[in-house]
């Protein structure tokens, strides 16, 4: 977040994550953030040993700078504080969505006047994807004459995002989602914490109860936190002062159609299942009640656009043949902007399939060549359709027979163009 205008960025760095006094007002997710790579969960690929980052952060001196790329809750932000902290730098963060370029130039001549009192800066811009290209462009000479040393967090692709200046001059970090086992050990790390998690409020949750709920939250450790507490303190204790989480208390802190999906149960396919037979069957509100099941209940914006995808051609075909780029257009926005904006293009596909004239041409089509096909594997190609790349394969009859359709228009009809005993054959029937 910007600071304000009246207060100073080099009076007022932010100190090592671990060294501050502890903030018990701050949400949960904020006081258990990592302060050491021993608290630090997932990413091993990042910060296992022998790693990139973990080789930066212990040896605490200069680096390039970085565009961390990585999903909500993966752990930008805390890589990024680590950096600074360990390169005994001031950490200056920034929000992309509430800082202009007057902010961004105040902060670079304060980095400037910090250089030369012998005085590092990391300038941290979380969500760099929503600067403009001027504002992106005002940090390049800082960052070339190293008056700081950027570190943007972006959620969205940054080869789409980030100018190619700014991008040719940074090392950009991929984060992946955290894995359920991740935030199952985050979540039961904040349970048992006495000081800055919600161990002093005895709470009971079970390991099944807790494993839904990481499940339920898309690799997002802020997501899982959130609810977490909000559930924890929303439940009363009993008798013995315990707080007994049960299941809808953690449905009403996460959203009951989050936590009921299952990304990698059977309901995740019994929604897609819903999803593509009621477009298949031109049930437009159909088809976008069960799409706005699977988003709602944090299925991946891709893996339903690959679904709409396959049935623009399995279900609809050459008998529009425009929906095929309706839900390639899609994909290709889904994977551009994410969500929550990509539900948009999504609906708009489900809409358009939906309404579309319905063939399933295709598909029987390659099915009946399919059968052929494994029928006579052995059956050899004709010879006139073979190429002969070798005077020994012209010897041996190799395109000998083979009629050039442009200038012998009579060879669509009269030159075979399969084995002697497919002859006749017919697959596509629109």
């Amino acid at each position: 977040m910007a600071r304000s205008q009246t207060m100073s960025l080099f009076d007022d760095p932010d100190p090592e994550p671990g060294t501050e006094a502890e903030n018990l007002d701050a949400p949960l997710a904020e006081r258990m953030r990592p302060r050491s790579l021993d608290e630090f969960v997932g990413q091993s690929h990042l910060v296992g040993p022998g790693r990139m980052i973990r080789r930066l952060i212990e040896d605490g001196g200069a680096f390039p700078s970085l565009i961390f790329w990585g999903g909500p809750g993966t752990g930008k932000t805390t890589l990024a504080r680590m950096l600074s902290g360990k390169a005994g730098a001031r950490f200056v963060p920034l929000s992309a969505v509430l800082s202009g370029v007057k902010e961004l130039r105040e902060a670079i001549a304060e980095a400037r006047d910090a250089r030369r009192k012998g005085l590092k800066t990391i300038l941290f811009v979380d969500e760099i994807h929503r600067f403009n290209k001027s504002q992106q462009d005002a940090l390049l000479p800082a960052v070339e004459d190293g008056a700081v040393s950027l570190i943007g967090a972006t959620t969205e692709n940054p080869s789409f995002e980030v100018n190619a200046a700014l991008l040719s001059r940074s090392r950009v970090v991929t984060l992946n989602p955290l894995t359920e086992a991740d935030v199952s050990a985050i979540l039961r790390r904040a349970l048992d914490e006495p000081t800055r998690g919600l161990g002093s409020l005895r709470a009971d949750v079970a390991d099944e109860i807790l494993g839904r709920l990481a499940c339920s939250s898309g690799g997002d450790a802020r997501v899982a936190l959130t609810a977490l507490e909000a559930a924890v303190r929303s439940t009363a204790p009993d008798a013995e002062g315990v707080r007994r989480i049960e299941e809808p208390a953690v449905e009403e802190a996460l959203g009951r159609a989050r936590f009921a999906y299952d990304k990698g149960g059977e309901e995740h396919y019994n929604l897609a299942s819903a999803l593509i037979k009621s477009v298949r069957n031109s049930d437009v509100d159909a088809g976008l009640y069960w799409l706005a099941r699977l988003i709602e209940g944090g299925a991946d914006p891709l893996f339903i656009a690959r679904r709409l995808c396959i049935l623009a051609s399995e279900d609809i075909g050459l008998a529009d043949p425009r929906a095929m780029e309706q839900a390639d257009a899609a994909a290709r926005i889904a994977h551009l902007i994410g969500l929550p904006e990509a539900l948009y293009p999504l609906a708009q596909a489900t809409i358009y399939l939906a309404r579309a004239p319905k063939s399933n041409a295709v598909k029987r089509a390659y099915q009946a060549a399919l059968a052929d096909a494994i029928a006579t594997a052995r059956e050899p190609v004709p010879l006139h359709l073979r190429n002969a790349v070798t005077s020994l394969m012209a010897g041996s009859g190799y395109g000998q027979g083979y009629r050039y359709v442009h200038d012998d228009p009579r060879a669509r009809e009269e030159m075979p163009g399969r084995p002697e005993k497919l002859q006749g054959r017919v697959y596509f029937e629109p």
